[in-house]
């Protein structure tokens, strides 16, 4: 059972809002860390974790099991599969704890959400090692999703405090006029894999924080992470109910609590496909619900790099290698088209096959530059689409399956130059290490085709033009640009993230402006006696 916040002191952070400082591996000692780390997890495989629900922990008949991706022998952890039957129970158990922790003053509820940020701090190399060995992310990806998950932690707290405080723009005389934020209830947290700590921590901490309840429903591909965090809540004291973990079928469970008349919002991470299907959902009425639900919704993207013809093309060429393969390519603002000027395209498809011929594919265990894609159904999914490419552009780099990288789902990096506007490699989201190169006219048919998606996540430009950065600040149609620098990495507090069209909602998380999404405005004014 969880510690009742009443029995814990308030320690409130002092000082602004820093970002967790990087790793650095090179470093004899921080390398030993991570080792111990990975073999510290490695001892505690094959565990079977129970569903939360009100603080109580049960079991179910049928299983999830969560494998490594570089062995896919090899069993992460055994989940309890919730299912219809778990819906009322997990619903009315956040309900319960609603009452109560809508009550609980924000002081109490930023405290806790500032341990939860010192606890994992503390473990960060464990955490990033279950990353490793759960989802395939290497050491410097691992990194970035723990630091990530203590940024959120950190400024969502910070905000919670601020939100507090906010005065009316006037004061009429004769009255006291306010305007307070108050929390909206139980939201559905449905997280995605590819970043399973720091989305799933973030969404989850920024309903808590806000006062909501929550039901958690982690992916099925990385729920030992979310039973990891879900501790570490416990740890810091958070009440029971007020997080109910259950991991579960996304077509049943998840489903199932989008459409319950009591959840009062969903926040979800994942693919164009079902982020549309729970918007649908959601904005279907049912029987017994008074509320227009809220969706807070982060699709992906089909993101693209420009490179002009008078931008740096080595900081090119590096920018678009890591951007495109970091991570096997399956980060949501992964580059997946490169638009190149015609004047250099040869000369940067030359230094680019080059670079690509360096990335090292293997356990990332062992820290390599690559490590696998998630499962044996993304793989086979990506293989088709490099079958396409095969087809509909020349092949640069890869192609096909790294049977040397080990017994995983590893992939080549793989890069098609000559793909054309409006085919499907230039198109579709591919998820994986597969680029298209794309030749360009000049800026402005670049800047055509940048915005000939239905997606606006993530884009960044290499140019040394003024004129040519004004444009793309105007016309690029993206939720987050960059200029002269890889379109992936966004820092809580510095780069607010979320995307436009089809990318979502714009939610811009680790922005000042995210609390809102999980909270109401209530204006009150008082006449003065």
């Amino acid at each position: 059972m969880a510690t009742t916040l009443s029995t814990l002191p308030i320690h409130l952070q002092d000082g602004p809002f820093v970002n967790d400082p990087v790793i650095d591996f090179s470093v004899p000692e921080n390398a030993r860390k991570m080792r111990e780390a990975i073999a510290l997890v490695r001892s505690q495989l094959g565990r079977e974790y129970d569903m939360v629900i009100g603080g109580k922990r049960l079991r179910t008949e049928h299983k999830i099991r969560s494998v490594n991706p570089s062995c896919a022998a090899e069993l992460v952890g055994l989940h309890q599969d919730a299912g219809l039957a778990e819906v009322e129970p997990a619903m009315q158990a956040a309900l319960k704890a609603f009452e109560g922790w809508r009550q609980t003053s924000v002081e109490e509820r930023a405290s806790l959400v500032f341990r939860v940020a010192r606890i994992i701090r503390e473990r960060k190399y464990e955490f990033m090692a279950w990353l490793v060995v759960e989802v395939g992310k290497n050491w410097a990806e691992a990194d970035g999703d723990v630091g990530e998950t203590i940024d959120f932690a950190e400024f969502y707290a910070r905000e919670a405090l601020r939100l507090a405080k906010v005065e009316t723009a006037v004061q009429l005389p004769g009255e006291r006029d306010q305007l307070v934020y108050i929390p909206l209830g139980v939201g559905a947290v449905i997280p995605p894999w590819n970043f399973p700590c720091a989305i799933m921590a973030g969404m989850t901490m920024a309903s808590i924080v806000s006062g909501n309840t929550v039901i958690l429903k982690p992916s099925h591909d990385a729920p030992t992470i979310a039973a990891k965090f879900m501790e570490v809540l416990e740890e810091a004291g958070l009440p029971d109910g007020v997080v109910n973990f259950c991991a579960g079928s996304g077509a049943t469970f998840g489903r199932a609590v989008v459409e319950h008349p009591k959840t009062r919002y969903i926040a979800f991470t994942g693919s164009r496909e079902v982020g549309l299907d729970v918007n649908a959902r959601a904005a279907q009425q049912q029987p017994g619900q008074i509320w227009i639900k809220r969706t807070i919704l982060e699709m992906g993207g089909k993101d693209a790099m420009v490179i002009d013809a008078d931008g740096d093309l080595d900081a090119a060429v590096e920018g678009v290698a890591l951007a495109a393969f970091g991570y096997s390519g399956q980060k949501c603002s992964a580059c997946s088209r490169a638009i190149v000027d015609e004047r250099i395209y040869d000369v940067f498809l030359e230094r680019l096959q080059e670079r690509v011929g360096k990335i090292v594919v293997g356990d990332p265990a062992d820290n390599a530059d690559m490590g696998p894609v998630i499962s044996e159904g993304a793989m086979n999914k990506i293989l088709q689409y490099i079958e396409k490419g095969k087809k509909d552009g020349r092949l640069l780099n890869g192609g096909g399956r790294d049977e040397a990288a080990g017994n995983g789902y590893f992939l080549q990096p793989t890069v098609f130059a000559d793909i054309l506007p409006g085919s499907t490699l230039e198109q579709e989201e591919i998820f994986g290490p597969v680029l298209a190169v794309i030749k360009s006219r000049g800026f402005e048919h670049a800047m055509e085709i940048a915005n000939g998606t239905q997606f606006g996540l993530t884009g960044a430009i290499y140019t040394s033009s003024q004129e040519k950065i004004d444009m793309a600040k105007r016309d690029f149609h993206v939720g987050n640009l960059y200029i002269n620098r890889k379109c992936t990495g966004a820092i809580v507090g510095a780069h607010p993230f979320g995307g436009f069209n089809m990318s979502g909602t714009d939610s811009k998380a680790g922005g000042p402006d995210y609390l809102l999404l999980f909270t109401q405005g209530k204006s009150i004014a008082e006449k003065i006696r």
